[in-house]
């Protein structure tokens, strides 16, 4: 098997977007009209979507007539995103890592859990210190994270999934400050089997509050579903904070 490095290869993959956003944009769509609806932003307000992917958020959030900018690490991602441009719709290679635009951003957005997957907690500070920086005075954040504690509570170890003739077997594991996941892709496109394993920190609600606040951010409210139930340290699926500089 060859093992990838898994976020600068796994996110960039056909079969990553098969696995798990295929099959899931009514929900993503869904979700961004709730929370448009929650946050009642002004007409023309400028978003900045951080880890953005092919864009389906951002095509989203553009649809309601928002300036918007999507970034990403992957350049395939990007690359399919920017067959989606328009006057009110760009996108851009870039490592949420480093500087962007500065004071530009009304809002700013991470889905998906499109975080916790660096090596050191200062590669993610400098994540939070990318997104504040880009948010005007009194801009808003919001940031959609699993819930550590559900996650480890409900861990499923080993599960196999068949999704249009690609056999994922995913093998799942957890430590004291991250989670694993090993996804083993078998597809007849390929000579081989490829392997990815991910890694996902374990930040809760408490290390969310301590970095954003570091960089100017503060917590207003925070949601456990996609429907914004209110979280639960238990029982609720994400954590979903919304901060404001």
């Amino acid at each position: 098997m060859v093992l990838q490095s898994w976020y600068n290869d796994w996110f960039g993959s056909p079969f990553y977007h098969k696995l798990y956003f295929d099959r899931n944009d009514e929900e993503a769509s869904a979700f961004i009209h709730k929370l448009i609806q929650h946050l009642q932003p002004e007409p023309g307000s400028r978003m900045l979507d951080v880890a953005c992917g092919k864009g389906r958020h951002s095509k989203t959030l553009a649809s309601h007539g928002f300036s918007v900018t999507g970034i990403d690490i992957s350049t395939n991602c990007i690359e399919n995103a920017k067959g989606f441009e328009n006057e009110n719709l760009d996108f851009y290679v870039h490592d949420m890592r480093l500087p962007f635009w500065g004071n530009y951003f009304d809002y700013a957005f991470n889905f998906f859990t499109s975080f916790g997957y660096f090596k050191t907690r200062r590669e993610h500070d400098n994540a939070i210190r990318t997104i504040a920086s880009s948010l005007k005075a009194g801009g808003t954040f919001v940031i959609d994270y699993l819930n550590v504690h559900y996650v480890e509570d409900r861990l499923v170890h080993n599960e196999v999934k068949e999704i249009s003739g690609t056999t994922y077997t995913i093998h799942r594991w957890d430590d004291e400050t991250h989670f694993y996941k090993k996804i083993i892709v078998t597809d007849a496109a390929l000579n081989k089997p490829i392997e990815y394993t991910e890694r996902v920190a374990k930040f809760s609600y408490s290390d969310f509050t301590d970095m954003l606040s570091y960089h100017g951010l503060q917590v207003q409210e925070v949601f456990g579903d996609y429907q914004l139930t209110p979280y639960h340290i238990r029982n609720t699926p994400r954590l979903i904070l919304i901060a404001r500089k």
